[in-house]
């Protein structure tokens, strides 16, 4: 079969890499003049790592594999630990943080990627797009997996759904050594003023980032040119190591959170969406790139089938999209600290089962 995809991110170029491997014909089509590598990192649960593994993309030289999980009060006080081991050992698969740009590049390797391929016109009912050079591409299937600003889904659906969050994140990477850096540990911080998280990405890099309340359509500071002074003068006054990395900020990445209706049926005819472009959604549950691997995942097994594709993976993704657009770990509060380390760490590992469609069919 020939498939058409548009769009060479998490999504696209997992679901070629897997069509590839089972014998299939893929094509992929990208807007950018080369791979698109940025943005922060992602944390890949163990839905994700069997994937890339049956993927034979093989994630073991990068990233950081995750062990704990801990919810910190501004002051620093522990409040909860999960353990991911617990999860580790009831899916056989690990929980790995590992750098955008990284994950890309390993599922890019060995997959035909046309750059600079900018698509102008959709007709979903013959999976044919006209890109900008002129040229007319058609396939057996037609898969947009180009983004939250997806021209495949605007043919499809029309008018952009997605609706601002009244949160925003600001992000970055720091190599400066820290008390986390090199252990196996993702930490967030919760007060009144918004949340910090931090994870190691490995290679010596820190993730870190703030969110913080925003009011919807007006995105916090988004064009204030002091931004670092405005994001040290609300967090400096928590524990360390948020005020030693605030020290170290020069230049920060903005993002808006955005929340997205998911409908049952996504495509029309022969022509699906996959990640973001289906189903965006805030990045408080650390989602985005999972769902994204278990979109592509499941269409590789469902290409003669899209409906049921679509039926299958939008009733398992829109539970971590409707708790992420609660923004409920951005509200952390101290109660945190009444919660029993164990049993919660045995009700996250059921839960990510729960997100993920390839654990759910696992035996």
């Amino acid at each position: 079969m020939r498939v058409i995809v548009v769009g060479a991110g998490v999504a696209g170029l997992a679901l070629a890499r897997g069509l590839l491997n089972a014998g299939h014909e893929a094509e992929v089509y990208e807007e950018a003049p080369e791979l698109r590598t940025a943005g922060g990192s992602v944390t890949l649960w163990p839905g994700s790592t069997g994937i890339l593994e049956d993927l034979k993309a093989d994630y073991t030289g990068v990233g950081r594999r995750l062990e704990t999980l801990e919810s910190w009060a501004a002051d620093g006080r522990r409040l909860l630990t999960l353990d991911l081991t617990v999860a580790e050992r009831r899916y056989g698969h690990p929980v790995v943080h590992v750098a955008r740009h990284e994950l890309v590049e390993l599922l890019a390797d060995g997959v035909p990627v046309t750059y600079g391929a900018r698509v102008e016109h959709v007709v979903p009912e013959r999976a044919e797009v006209r890109l900008a050079d002129g040229r007319t591409v058609r396939g057996d299937v037609l898969v947009g997996a180009d983004g939250r600003r997806s021209v495949v889904r605007a043919a499809l659906w029309g008018d952009d759904r997605a609706r601002l969050s009244p949160f925003v994140t600001w992000q970055g990477f720091t190599t400066m050594p820290t008390a986390l850096t090199e252990e196996r540990r993702a930490v967030m911080i919760a007060g009144g003023k918004g949340l910090c998280g931090l994870i190691p990405a490995g290679r010596g890099r820190l993730l870190w980032w703030f969110d913080v309340r925003s009011a919807p359509g007006r995105p916090f500071w988004a064009d204030d040119p002091d931004v670092v002074d405005r994001l040290r003068e609300r967090f400096g006054g928590w524990a360390e190591p948020v005020r030693g990395i605030l020290d170290t900020l020069t230049d920060v990445d903005f993002f808006p959170h955005h929340r997205q209706p998911i409908p049952a049926v996504w495509g029309k005819g022969p022509t699906t969406l996959a990640g973001d472009s289906a189903h965006t959604m805030p990045p408080t549950m650390a989602q985005g790139a999972n769902q994204a691997l278990e979109d592509a995942w499941l269409l590789c097994r469902s290409i003669g089938d899209l409906r049921a594709y679509e039926r299958a993976r939008s009733k398992v993704a829109r539970r971590p999209s409707r708790l992420a657009g609660t923004e409920l770990t951005d509200m952390q509060r101290p109660i945190a600290g009444l919660l029993p380390d164990g049993p919660m760490s045995k009700m996250y590992a059921a839960m990510l089962r729960r997100y993920s469609n390839y654990l759910l069919t696992a035996p």
